[in-house]
């Protein structure tokens, strides 16, 4: 009789979740533990449920998976990582920590299979055997091409409160940080708000262009027009959106905006 693989989800987007939840159910020897939205949690969680395997997604409030990762390795048995994430950049970190797999979103049921077929071999295997570099980058490479045939451009997923709204990031104008709510500035003048923090915004739209003119805004740069004097030094950025909104940029990022468009 096989083994039972106690596996547990470290995600915070209820979405990619419930995805890999679903696809993780349909193994049967896979025991789904509580999942984590955070990586303290996760921390948490791991003490009391001593997970053999961890699906943890890189970007998360707080620790990200990174870090978390970097933690968990003193708490308790250590578990097999299985880092999550839209971004190709973090692979390298990935085998740096000895990660038994490196998925990219949205999840490939035939790639999941892989992953866990690997980790079912490393656990009967008398020592434990690593991902090399090489096996890292064929996974991603393997990925890739999965997404050039289906032609797939991520989304981000926003969390109204009340239900999941997709997005294409390059329409959108701007973000900005209004009391407990982050209002996400659609170019075609639509808004929709999150309570997401601005932060944890931004890091989602890594590979993206998109920068901080103000310690509240958020600003994808493909939509700058121009940029006009204010007051104090101080600069307003006009926008290629519907309402041709302003948006404030301070002379700090002002002198860092201008370097970038300029490509240096």
């Amino acid at each position: 009789m096989k083994r039972s693989m106690k596996v547990m989800i470290a995600e915070d987007e209820r979405l990619a979740r419930e995805e890999l939840t679903y696809l993780l159910s349909r193994e049967r020897d896979v025991e789904l533990l509580p999942f984590a939205t955070s990586g303290v949690q996760l921390l948490e969680l791991a003490v009391v449920h001593k997970p053999d395997v961890v699906f943890l997604d890189i970007h998360m409030p707080g620790l990200d998976g990174v870090q978390t990762a970097h933690k968990l390795m003193d708490v308790g048995p250590r578990p097999y990582i299985v880092f999550a994430t839209a971004y190709e950049q973090y692979a390298v970190e990935a085998f740096r920590l000895e990660a038994a797999d490196y998925l990219l979103k949205p999840y490939d049921e035939e790639r999941l299979r892989q992953t866990l077929q690997r980790i079912r071999k490393m656990r009967t295997s008398s020592e434990v055997t690593l991902v090399p570099p090489a096996a890292v980058t064929a996974s991603i490479a393997t990925d890739g091409a999965i997404r050039s045939r289906s032609a797939f451009k991520p989304k981000l997923l926003i969390d109204d409160g009340s239900r999941m709204v997709v997005v294409e990031p390059a329409k959108i104008s701007y973000a900005v940080k209004e009391e407990k709510l982050t209002q996400i500035h659609m170019a075609d003048g639509q808004v929709h708000a999150t309570r997401q923090t601005l932060q944890e915004l931004e890091e989602k739209l890594i590979g993206y262009a998109f920068f901080r003119t103000h310690r509240s805004y958020l600003v994808n740069v493909d939509r700058i027009d121009e940029i006009e004097p204010w007051f104090n030094g101080a600069y307003n950025v006009v926008l290629k959106d519907t309402g041709r909104s302003k948006v404030p940029l301070s002379r700090v990022a002002a002198k860092e905006l201008i370097k970038r468009l300029q490509g240096e």
